[in-house]
């Protein structure tokens, strides 16, 4: 009498079956913050600049001036415009060495106020550059200096100069916004609602250098980040013509860039995974899942995993696109975050109809799937034992009968004494489901006995005794229902009734058209 209702946490991390609308939004959370752990393959929040550029090339040439941080603090405060920028240079060199550099000193100094008042100084380009600079790397670190900078009034002032006639004070002023939206989404929202997305959006073209695009593309996917709560509609619906004019870019930091902010804005109901859906991305991210770049197949399968958990049409699209042409590859891969990320897409894949499911069949998804079973790390073999279980919960008898002839069993068998109770819970009921198709082809003995031969009857016999109750309960219904020698007169457990209740459960389909305030996804 397979239930399942241990691990119903992990159920809800799949399509929408058997859940809840606010159950199934604040469950995505879970596997979100799980996938995310591997941090280098992230995307960087914010960014600081410390690399010597200068907005005249003359300045090259000229003798840097060290001062003191009175000197700078005075300098900052005269009238003088060539003191005013001799000191804001000498602190924007203090803001941009490379170790221990003196943010909170800077902010600590009252400075801030006159940094952006010399944002405005559109009579002093150079002036503009070295003010946007410093408050660029202010903003670049904990967020109480971030605050520091938006309360100082930097935002608008910082918006303005993306119109600057001088490309490295525009460039910078795109850095410092994004910086600044990628602290959360309250300056986030401060930004957008600032007007910086139609500034942002004039920027991108083909003429504009690569280095420029990047930071560009970079502060756009901070603008998509956070969902706590999510950006508007009204701004998704800018920022995504943009989004798949740069998912064309041959460069692979714009790339990257780029398909981290669709990731962010299909983390989310089926409405959200729709709206990008509808711009045709689909094709493109497919294709880039095959790229030879890390930091660009990691977003760009993050983002195609993300929109399989929506509706069974918007993963149908993704199955058009050609996703089981690649996913099975994506599960040999060198990398074992990317088996992980595979494992978990796929598994929502076989969430699906049967048709999603023969589909996965017949794109030879099955053998480097036992193949993850038997060899993968622990915490990939997991996701490849959900796939399992939404491939036997959904499938025909004779899918599951496919699934046993590719070797499914050995492996599952042997994960049968991991020390995870809720993945056991969920082998055996992996189990028992195999053991009920094969009796509606009448080869229950036949599959009695090779699962048998695999150890598996003295496993699931060891397991009554488990110190879990779940784990022995449902170690014993297997022994009761498939393997007692009186198992025509057991009564007591109706476990084809609970079956059927439980699938018809699982397959209830659940539309989230809400735009909801969930937590962080670090």
């Amino acid at each position: 009498m397979p239930t399942l209702d241990a691990p119903e946490e992990r159920l809800r991390k799949f399509k929408y079956r058997g859940k809840d609308a606010s159950a199934r939004r604040q469950q995505r959370i879970a596997v979100s913050l799980e996938l995310r752990k591997a941090k280098k393959d992230e995307q960087a929040l914010k960014r600081r600049n410390i690399t010597d550029v200068s907005l005249d090339p003359s300045d090259q040439q000229t003798k840097a001036v060290s001062l003191t941080l009175q000197e700078i603090i005075s300098g900052v405060n005269a009238s003088d415009p060539e003191l005013c920028f001799q000191a804001t240079q000498a602190a924007r060199k203090m803001l941009s060495r490379e170790k221990n550099p003196p943010l909170k000193l800077i902010v600590d100094a009252g400075l801030i106020p006159r940094l952006v008042e010399f944002l405005k100084s559109s009579l002093h380009p150079r002036l503009q550059f070295e003010a946007a600079w410093a408050l660029t790397n202010i903003a670049s670190e904990a967020s109480e200096l971030t605050r520091a900078v938006v309360d100082g009034g930097a935002i608008q002032p910082l918006v303005e100069l993306l119109s600057s006639p001088h490309m490295t004070v525009c460039e910078q002023a795109v850095w410092a916004l994004g910086n600044i939206a990628g602290d959360g989404p309250e300056f986030r929202d401060s930004v957008i609602s600032s007007d910086a997305i139609p500034h942002l959006l004039t920027l991108v073209s083909s003429s504009i250098p690569v280095p420029f695009l990047r930071n560009i593309a970079w502060t756009l996917s901070n603008l998509c980040r956070n969902k706590n709560p999510y950006p508007s509609d009204h701004a998704v619906r800018q920022l995504l013509p943009a989004l798949f004019y740069l998912l064309g870019h041959p460069d692979r930091e714009v790339l990257s860039d780029t398909c981290w902010a669709l990731s962010y804005l299909t983390d989310g109901c089926d409405a959200r995974i729709g709206q990008v859906v509808d711009t045709g991305v689909l094709p493109r991210l497919v294709e880039l899942m095959s790229s030879s770049e890390l930091n660009v197949l990691t977003p760009s399968l993050r983002t195609v995993g993300n929109i399989v958990t929506g509706t069974d049409h918007q993963t149908q699209l993704a199955l058009d696109a050609g996703l089981l042409g690649v996913l099975p590859q994506l599960l040999t891969h060198p990398r074992s975050s990317i088996h992980k990320e595979a494992a978990w897409a796929l598994s929502n894949v076989a969430a699906g109809p049967r048709q999603h499911i023969q589909q996965l069949i017949a794109c030879g998804a099955l053998p480097p799937l036992v193949a993850v079973l038997k060899n993968g790390e622990f915490k990939v073999q997991k996701e490849a034992v959900w796939t399992v279980a939404n491939f036997t919960t959904g499938g025909s008898v004779d899918q599951l009968i496919q699934l046993v002839q590719a070797g499914v069993l050995e492996p599952l068998i042997n994960l049968l004494t991991i020390p995870d109770n809720k993945m056991v819970i969920i082998i055996l009921d992996v189990l028992f489901f195999i053991l009920q198709a094969a009796e509606k082809i009448s080869q229950k003995e036949s599959m009695c006995l090779l699962i048998e031969g695999l150890c598996g009857l003295d496993r699931i016999e060891a397991l009554q005794l488990h110190e879990n109750h779940q784990v022995a309960l449902t170690a014993l219904n297997i022994i009761e229902r498939h393997f007692s020698e009186e198992e025509e007169t057991v009564t007591a457990l109706p476990a084809r009734d609970q079956d059927h209740k439980f699938l018809k459960d699982l397959t209830n389909t659940y539309h989230c058209c809400t735009t909801p305030k969930l937590g962080p996804r670090p």
